[in-house]
């Protein structure tokens, strides 16, 4: 089979849709199948892409760092005559969402859509904030999916939101895959000695893009109140964004700065090290339409503290594999933190093999099937 992949984000960007891409296109191609990924330009794309299109882009659009590909390209005619793709599979419902939509249609091509983001979370981007804009992306998106063949969901939970915001087009619930074997070996020593953190001390963490989406400034501030309980515990941050300032400034100024450990973007090895520095991971998201993190940091044997919600509950199972909360507040989340580090050391270990065990259904191989068979 011929798959086009389409996205208005896609490498060096860092992020569950990119990851979501690369991951899937691996797995399809150790199958036998065909992919060519159609992307905006991106400052700082790899030279020597092997089977990737970049269309002609604005760069930087609102001041961010996505790009946004211009309608008119003479590329894609040609690469539809020449590739002759069997399915088009895009991403986005806007920009070279559009242009997926039409080619669809000219070419007579079944089109796929994965729903990764709940862009109404997102409107801080925007440069205007009001109910109708968001009701605006809402309709956007449903409408969309529902001019789409077929649509992709990553979690249960974010099928029940689609259903009820009136998509009527096929739904499959199939979640991003994570190479498994890749975060079952790691040595969170290195992370350790490399950022100053003592080799003896319990360490919170978190991996994940610094922005406002994340709801990090609960997350950090919930951290702060645990660390005035546990003058022992550390936080390590891997990732960056915009919100590395505010987190650095929430601990320097409750004095405890420098048990706050910013490592910055990780790849490879060193992220996955990160993980198994960690004792506990912490997720504050409401935005999530999968936390590929979490499937991550347990496939490393992390227990997860997180706040309920879509992408989190189909993951984190309270007690089990860490602690899930259904209020969200600082208090609730230093407990579920103080629960998870106090517990009897058979039982912190029973819930690390529970935090594995939970992650066997979302090997990238066992997603890349299903995916195929739709």
């Amino acid at each position: 089979m011929k798959i086009l992949m389409m996205t208005n984000t896609y490498a060096p960007m860092v992020g569950g849709i990119e990851e979501s891409i690369r991951s899937f296109t691996a797995e399809f191609e150790k199958l036998g199948h065909e992919v060519m990924i159609v992307a905006p330009e991106c400052e700082g794309a790899p030279p020597d892409e092997v089977n990737v299109i970049r269309l002609r882009a604005i760069q930087n659009v609102n001041h961010s760092d996505f790009s946004m590909a211009l309608p008119m390209s003479s590329l894609l005619p040609e690469l539809m005559k020449t590739f002759k793709p069997d399915i088009i599979h895009c991403h986005h419902p806007f920009w070279i969402g559009d242009i997926a939509l039409r080619l669809s249609s000219q070419f007579h091509i079944p089109l796929v859509f994965t729903y990764h983001t709940m862009f109404e979370q997102h409107m801080h981007y925007l440069p205007v904030q009001n109910e109708g804009v968001k009701n605006f992306i809402i309709e956007l998106f449903a409408g969309y999916a529902n001019l789409a063949n077929q649509v992709i969901v990553p979690c249960e939970s974010i099928r029940a939101i689609l259903l009820e915001r009136g998509v009527k087009t096929a739904m499959e619930v199939i979640p991003t895959g994570v190479d498994l074997q890749r975060f079952s070996k790691g040595d969170g020593n290195v992370i350790r000695k490399r950022l100053g953190i003592p080799f003896n001390v319990p360490v919170i963490g978190y991996v994940g893009r610094l922005a406002r989406e994340k709801n990090l400034e609960f997350l950090s501030r919930s951290v702060v109140d645990y660390f005035k309980k546990d003058m022992k515990a550390h936080f390590l941050v891997g990732g960056d964004g915009p919100l590395k300032d505010e987190i650095k400034k929430i601990f320097d100024e409750q004095g405890v700065g420098r048990r706050l450990h910013l490592a910055g973007s990780l790849h490879g090895q060193d992220l996955v090290d990160c993980y198994y520095a960690m004792n506990i991971f912490a997720f504050a998201s409401l935005s999530e339409t999968q936390g590929i993190v979490l499937v991550e940091a347990m496939a490393a044997g992390v227990p997860v503290v997180a706040i309920d919600a879509p992408g989190v509950r189909e993951v984190v199972k309270d007690g089990y594999n860490g602690r899930l909360i259904f209020q969200e507040s600082q208090n609730n989340f230093l407990e579920a933190l103080a629960w998870c580090l106090t517990q009897p050391e058979i039982e912190f270990q029973k819930m690390k093999q529970n935090a594995q065990a939970t992650t066997k259904e979302f090997g990238a191989d066992v997603s890349a099937k299903k995916m195929l068979k739709r």
